[in-house]
Order: C-alpha cells, then sequence, then structure tokens
C-alpha cells in the first residue's frame, strides 16, 4: 500500500506556516493546490481546539468565498483532524507565497469578526452551538501576529 506523501513529513520539524501539500489535476484538466494552513507547531504545541476550529472554519469560508479576487478559485476550506491547522484547497498551481497575503486577509477578518457566525443556526449547521468565536479570533491573531506577519522562508517549505 503506498503511503500518503503528507504523512511522510517530519512533524517533528514541521513549523507554522502555509505549505503545498499536493497538486491535482482534476479530470478536466484544470489543476489544483492544497495548502497545508499550520497554525500550531505538531506534537509540541497545544492544538487548536475543535470549537476553535468549527467557527475558524465558518468565518475563513466566508471570507475566502467572498473575496472579489479568489471567490472563484477557492475549491475549500477545512479543520485538520489532527487540530494542528486548516487545508485550503484552490484552483491553480500555486506557489506557497502566492496566498500568503490572502491568508493574512483572511486571519484578520476572523480576528476582527464580531457578531453571529455565519451559518452558526440549527437550520445551518449540523453542530451549530459547537463553535467558540473568541477562541478563534485569538488563535488567528496569533498565527496573525507570529507567522503571517513576517513569514519566512522555513514557513513556506515542507522540511526535508
Amino acid at each position: 500500500m503506498n503511503k500518503i506523501p503528507s504523512f511522510t513529513i517530519d512533524h517533528n520539524r514541521l513549523l507554522r506556516g502555509i505549505y503545498v501539500s499536493r497538486r491535482d489535476t482534476t479530470p478536466s484538466g484544470d489543476v489544483i493546490t492544497t495548502f497545508d494552513v499550520r497554525m500550531t507547531e505538531p506534537n509540541r504545541q497545544p492544538a487548536l481546539t475543535p470549537e476553535s476550529l468549527h467557527a475558524l472554519e465558518h468565518l475563513a469560508a466566508t471570507y475566502l468565498r467572498n473575496n472579489p479576487q479568489w471567490k472563484d478559485r477557492i475549491v475549500y476550506w477545512g479543520p485538520m483532524g489532527c487540530c494542528t491547522g486548516n487545508y485550503l484547497i484552490v484552483q491553480g498551481e500555486l506557489e506557497s507565497a502566492d496566498v500568503v497575503d490572502l491568508l493574512r486577509d483572511t486571519m484578520d477578518f476572523v480576528a476582527r469578526f464580531e457578531g453571529e457566525v455565519p451559518g452558526a443556526s440549527p437550520r445551518d449547521c449540523g453542530n451549530w452551538s459547537f463553535m467558540d468565536l473568541e477562541q478563534a479570533r485569538k488563535d488567528a491573531r496569533r498565527y496573525l501576529q507570529e507567522v503571517l506577519a513576517d513569514i519566512r522562508p522555513e514557513n513556506l517549505v515542507y522540511p526535508q
């Protein structure tokens, strides 16, 4: 059985950052790029809470799918099962550096968000009350300030 490429990354050395996880070609010939948006250092920093990730998922997806420059290229935004970050899937053959500004804007949106979380109602979400907006705001602010504000090459390429 072939090993999944993301399972070959040394998570003990992985930093917070934005990484190209994979590129795929769709049946129609389009290339899509999956980004590993790593918000905590695996196995060394506390994982994000599922409630924070859920609120962040709703907010980031709302922002990304409404961004005038990117909305037509956004395929997916969602949490990692290990609760250390999120996946962003975008149409196009992109590099990590190509989405830094987009993710800065996204995290700024989440960090500053006030009001009702979009889609957080029994009609719109299967677990609508399982969200922690305040923690999502803190997590987004920390990632923005500590990683994205002055991102370095080691935060854009998987460790070898």
